[in-house]
C-alpha cells in the first residue's frame, strides 16, 4: 500500500525530531560518500525495481533538491512571504537524465550546494530563521522548518539507499 502525502511528513518529521538539523545537514554528505565508498559503479546504476531509482539517481535527485532548497531559502529571506512552488521530481529526474549521471560528480555538487547553504546558516540571525514563504503544496513553510525538512529528506534517501546496496546482488 502506497504511502499517503500526510504520512510521509509524519515519516519524515520523526527522521529529525529532536535533533539538530544543521549537524545533521553537515553529516549529509560524509555519510553518503561513506556508503558509497568503493561500491562499483554498475552497481550504483541498478535500480532495485522498474519504477525505483538507482542510488545514482537519488544522489542526481538529493543534489537538484538542494538546488532547489537554496533558491526557496534565498526567497524567504529575500522576499515576504514569497509563494515556493513545488516541482515534479519524475519529470526533473527525466529531463535531468538522473541514470546518466556520474555518482559522485552527483555527491559532488550536493555537497557543494549544501556547502553554501551551511555557510549562509551561520550568517543568518535568529529573526531570519522565522522568515517565511508559502509552499504551494505545504502551506507556510519558515527557512527553519525548510532546514529541518530538508535535514529529515537526507535521512529518507541515505536509509533508501542502505536498503538498496544491503539488497544489491554484489552483497
Amino acid at each position: 500500500m502506497a504511502e499517503t502525502a500526510e504520512q510521509y511528513k509524519r515519516r519524515l518529521a520523526a527522521y529529525a525530531a529532536g535533533k539538530d538539523a544543521i549537524a545533521m545537514q553537515r553529516q549529509a554528505p560524509h555519510t553518503l560518500a561513506q556508503l558509497i565508498e568503493g561500491v562499483p559503479e554498475v552497481t550504483l546504476r541498478l535500480r532495485p525495481a522498474p519504477d525505483k531509482w538507482s542510488v545514482t539517481e537519488i544522489l542526481a535527485h538529493m543534489a537538484e533538491d538542494e538546488l532547489s532548497s537554496t533558491w526557496r531559502y534565498r526567497q524567504m529571506l529575500e522576499h515576504d512571504a514569497p509563494t515556493l512552488l513545488g516541482f515534479y521530481q519524475e519529470m526533473w529526474a527525466r529531463l535531468g537524465d538522473y541514470a546518466s549521471w556520474k555518482p559522485l560528480e552527483a555527491l559532488e555538487m550536493f555537497r557543494l550546494l549544501r556547502e553554501a547553504n551551511l555557510r549562509m546558516f551561520t550568517q543568518l540571525a535568529p529573526e531570519q530563521w522565522q522568515r517565511y514563504g508559502v509552499h504551494a503544496e505545504r502551506g507556510r513553510l519558515t527557512v527553519q522548518e525548510l532546514c529541518r525538512h530538508m535535514a529529515a529528506h537526507d535521512i529518507n534517501h541515505i536509509e533508501q539507499i542502505r536498503k538498496i546496496l544491503d539488497s544489491s546482488p554484489a552483497n
